[in-house]
């Protein structure tokens, strides 16, 4: 199912955060759809909030609402959390194919950089889109319960803006209602503590108000709910727990949230690991939340209800551009015959949804693609139809084993360490591994294949395999930039060099750990009147 990216013709929401934006309407207009009346009607009230995930899914595109019609350059989170790790090297068609992202892998990115801002523009439009929902939807006249459920998604979705947010760029302006464009002028920087705080109030806020998962009806399966909430809440709170813990966090908290969605009774495992970033796995038993795309004949752009992320990532000899490459050091991870490791990479000769992929290495840095991301040709090859998945069930296990981990329950960690392994166990290989095919063959492992933990395993060793299992169950799923740098190990995989760039551009709050920012873009950081981040 798709219900997120519905068609949203006819919806104008007519105000927007964007410094260079004018005021839109020097007077009513002729439609019948008011930001006035847009809560009046059920449906209309529904767009609104499609609106604001349909933000969540832009790639690229014209910047929305400016009159100038300004290009917004390519955005995905695996150009952080995995092209930023060891994990992920470029690739593309040659080594100097786009310099945008060999200065994000060398902590050598300038304010003007477009991957910056593109992500900068988009979640603060996503912010003034939620805003119009959070600030309106409560004078609304539509029933009581569908109300609430929408304001929760606007909260729950402004809250996941925000985290992306303060994660790159630090404290940033918090923004409780839509602006006027000039009044972003007097807009001022939050703490990072502070947008920690704001981001926790809206989830905690969102969790009170969404449905579990089992009460949506299946056309609305992939919106957010009361587990997405608060899996985000959880991840939230960890990472502060090894940054910036301004906010006074511990692991308990963690070890509660999770057991509160394990409790629900609301996920489990996707019985077999190789159909998760399938389409039969999609919102699937294991999703809290993933971003919807599907088919369609559109290219690049906001107009897309597809994705441009699996073309970027795609072998150039199918129908790909070749970046995100994992590494050696990504396949090395993997203990023996762990089936992930093939539901995670092509190399040479493999074959893939029943295609011979052959990898050259004049244009690809490692010999190696990411198989998450391996899809059929769609009908336009820049919009691909494949979700994204953002949160699953294995990370919350993951998650409250790190935490019973921290709070002296090893013997529970082990365990729940121990479920993921099983799964991953008995997973099949990847779809079409034989030419022409698209069947799941089985990987004929032997018995002894990813052995339980220990249930004697505990302090840092206990630690050191949570973070392996987390490294190779999520590869290439744009976690790792996160984990390494809240566990303090993210320093410690960077050259020299790369090393004292990304060491001149720490968050000037306390932090646990070393945690580097991007610089702010050069545009709206002057516009704002906003004080640029440390080193740039």
């Amino acid at each position: 199912m798709k219900p997120t990216r519905a068609a949203l013709l006819g919806l104008l929401l007519i105000t927007v955060l964007s410094p260079g934006c004018q005021s839109f309407l020097d007077k009513e207009p002729l439609g019948t759809t008011t930001q006035d009346n847009l809560f009046k009607d059920a449906v209309n009230a529904v767009q609104a909030v499609n609106a604001v995930y349909d933000v969540a899914a832009w790639d690229q595109g014209p910047k929305w609402g400016d009159p100038n019609g300004q290009y917004v350059a390519q955005n995905f989170e695996w150009m952080f959390g995995d092209l930023m790790t060891d994990d992920s090297d470029k690739g593309g068609s040659s080594p100097s194919d786009f310099p945008s992202l060999i200065e994000l892998k060398t902590w050598n990115t300038p304010s003007s950089s477009p991957i910056i801002n593109s992500l900068w523009t988009h979640s603060f439009t996503g912010i003034a889109r939620a805003n119009t929902v959070i600030n309106s939807i409560d004078a609304g006249t539509i029933d009581e319960a569908l109300k609430s459920r929408l304001k929760g998604e606007a909260l729950f979705l402004r809250a996941y803006f925000y985290f992306n947010l303060v994660k790159l760029y630090g404290g940033v302006p918090l923004f409780e209602k839509t602006l006027a464009p000039s009044e972003a002028r007097n807009a001022t920087r939050a703490t990072i503590a502070q947008t920690y705080a704001f981001i926790e109030k809206d989830l905690k806020d969102a969790a009170a108000l969404l449905p579990e998962k089992s009460a949506y009806a299946a056309a609305d399966l992939g919106r957010a709910t009361k587990g997405a909430a608060n899996g985000y809440l959880a991840r939230v709170i960890m990472y502060q727990l090894g940054t910036v813990n301004g906010n006074n966090h511990t692991w308990q908290e963690v070890y509660d949230i999770t057991n509160t969605i394990i409790a629900s009774n609301q996920y489990s495992l996707l019985a077999n690991y190789a159909a998760i970033h399938q389409e039969v796995g999609e919102n699937s038993s294991e999703s809290l939340f993933e971003i919807q795309f599907g088919s369609d004949n559109n290219g690049y752009g906001p107009i897309s209800v597809g994705t441009t992320s699996n073309i970027f990532q795609n072998n150039r000899n199918t129908f790909g551009y070749g970046f995100n490459n994992p590494t050696q050091s990504l396949v090395d991870e993997f203990e023996p015959n762990d089936p992930r490791r093939e539901v995670t990479v092509i190399k040479d000769n493999d074959i893939a949804l029943g295609i011979l992929n052959r990898i050259d290495l004049t244009q690809n840095a490692t010999g190696y693609f990411n198989r998450k991301a391996a899809i059929l040709r769609p009908n336009a090859p820049e919009s691909g139809p494949q979700n994204v998945r953002k949160i699953r069930y294995a990370d919350i296990l993951l998650m409250k084993a790190e935490a019973a981990a921290q709070t002296s329950k090893p013997a529970e960690a082990v365990a729940l360490v121990n479920q993921v392994r099983r799964r991953a166990r008995v997973s099949t290989r990847p779809p079409g591994t034989t030419l022409g095919s698209v069947t799941y063959e089985p990987t004929n492992a032997p018995a002894s294949t990813l052995p339980d933990l220990n249930m004697g395993l505990s302090g840092q060793p206990l630690l050191t395999a949570i973070w392996h299992e987390r490294r190779v169950e999520f590869g290439e799923e744009s976690l790792r930039l996160w984990d390494l740098i809240r566990t303090g190990r993210y320093m410690g995989i960077l050259s020299p060099e790369v090393r004292a760039r990304a060491l001149s551009h720490i968050a000037s709050e306390p932090s646990v750990n070393p945690t580097p920012l991007l610089p702010i873009p050069l545009n709206d950081a002057q516009s704002w009147n906003l004080p640029q981040n440390p080193g740039y």
